[in-house]
């Protein structure tokens, strides 16, 4: 008689919910949902305005979209934690995996887990202190994570900073997975420049993502005069949500005078854009003065694309370099600029790009999902 495949519940973000974390949820349930019976449970509220004041919700793209979704929590309503927790008992999981990434989670997640029963329970840390710290995170998260049976880490940091609270902690250190799922249309290089209106001859950098503070953008400015000196013909393409603080990065790129060599596009953009940005581009840069790790490095491998990163947090555990990109200090805009010029003056663009297709396998969904086999002994 042939066994059972094991029951999984999966809590998290995925469609329409926006985001890195909302992908990499969708996408560890078609992995996961390959060989085992996964119930995927999101939210019915996910953050009160106060925290996050934008459309936490896009309905303009369902290339992510989960088809049987359960939106069963609430999060800032404890009657709704117990009733989740009773339903959740009556599908009998044998694992549920929750991701975790901000302790505004902790009483929700807290008041689940210690109501299931006979279950295990994984927590997969995006980061297990938030970016942005405040008083009393670090207790909020201890006793949350406390909870967990397993645990998921994807960083050298994340990795130190779960011991310092669960000194006993049964885990296992994973590589961020790839977003592959971006690339939609196949475009070519060419395709999307014509859409972009970015001529054939052009070095395009592109920095991706929410614009914050510790992704360090401004050294990244700083840089550029000395590429556009070196470099003829090079562009940074700036492409993401600027929130409240666009008007110091234009009074940047104005003092440096850089403005003619930087392109922005403010604003969330929606999953079906993405691929044009990445398609056009030689290399991605990610200035960061801190992280954990980053899902733009991952998106960038989906579409073979080299990565010029700092030497911070999670990203020399996925940036290998001299292989897959470059390694450079953080806040020092010489160091990008030089690795930026020699990027272009050595021509390295098609080597790296076989150091990503090479290392495809350590970042695939494939080998997250034996991961969670072999610390979870799911088998």
């Amino acid at each position: 008689m042939e066994k059972k495949a094991a029951k999984i519940v999966l809590i998290g973000p995925v469609y329409p919910y926006k985001g890195g974390i909302s992908h990499y949820t969708g996408l560890m349930y078609r992995a996961l949902s390959q060989k085992y019976e996964v119930t995927m449970i999101s939210y019915s509220f996910q953050y009160p305005k106060l925290l996050y004041k934008k459309e936490q919700r896009d309905f303009s793209n369902d290339s992510f979209k989960i088809e049987g979704t359960n939106y069963w929590i609430h999060t800032a309503n404890p009657l709704n934690w117990l009733g989740v927790a009773r339903r959740i008992n009556k599908i009998h999981p044998a694992l549920v995996i929750i991701q975790w990434w901000h302790p505004y989670f902790a009483p929700c997640y807290q008041a689940l887990a210690k109501h299931l029963k006979d279950t295990k329970v994984l927590f997969v840390c995006h980061n297990v202190f938030p970016h942005e710290r405040f008083p009393m995170d670090k207790l909020l998260t201890r006793k949350t994570l406390d909870k967990g049976s397993y645990f998921i880490v994807q960083s050298a940091q994340d990795e130190g900073d779960l011991k310092s609270i669960i000194s006993n902690a049964n885990y296992v250190r994973a590589v961020h997975p790839t977003y592959n799922a971006f690339k939609m249309q196949n475009m070519s290089k060419e395709q999307a420049r014509n859409i972009l209106g970015i001529s054939e001859d052009q070095k395009i950098l592109l920095f991706f993502g929410f614009v914050r503070k510790y992704k360090g953008l401004d050294y990244l400015i700083q840089a550029m005069p000395e590429i556009k000196k070196q470099l003829n013909n090079c562009k940074l393409l700036v492409v993401g949500d600027f929130g409240d603080d666009k008007p110091e990065y234009i009074s940047s790129i104005n003092k440096e005078n850089v403005s003619d060599v930087i392109e922005i596009y403010d604003g969330y953009i929606p999953d079906k854009e993405v691929e044009k940005f990445f398609a056009a581009s030689d290399v991605v840069v990610l200035p960061y003065v801190s992280a954990t790790q980053s899902g733009i490095v991952q998106i960038a491998y989906g579409f073979e694309k080299p990565v010029i990163a700092t030497e911070v947090g999670g990203l020399p555990d996925v940036v290998t370099d001299g292989k897959t990109g470059y390694l450079v200090p953080a806040e020092n805009p010489k160091a990008l600029s030089d690795a930026v010029i020699k990027f272009f003056d050595e021509g390295n663009q098609k080597g790296f790009e076989a150091g990503v297709k090479e290392e495809s396998y350590r970042f695939s969904w494939d080998r997250m999902v034996e991961h969670i086999e072999e610390l979870c002994d799911l088998n």
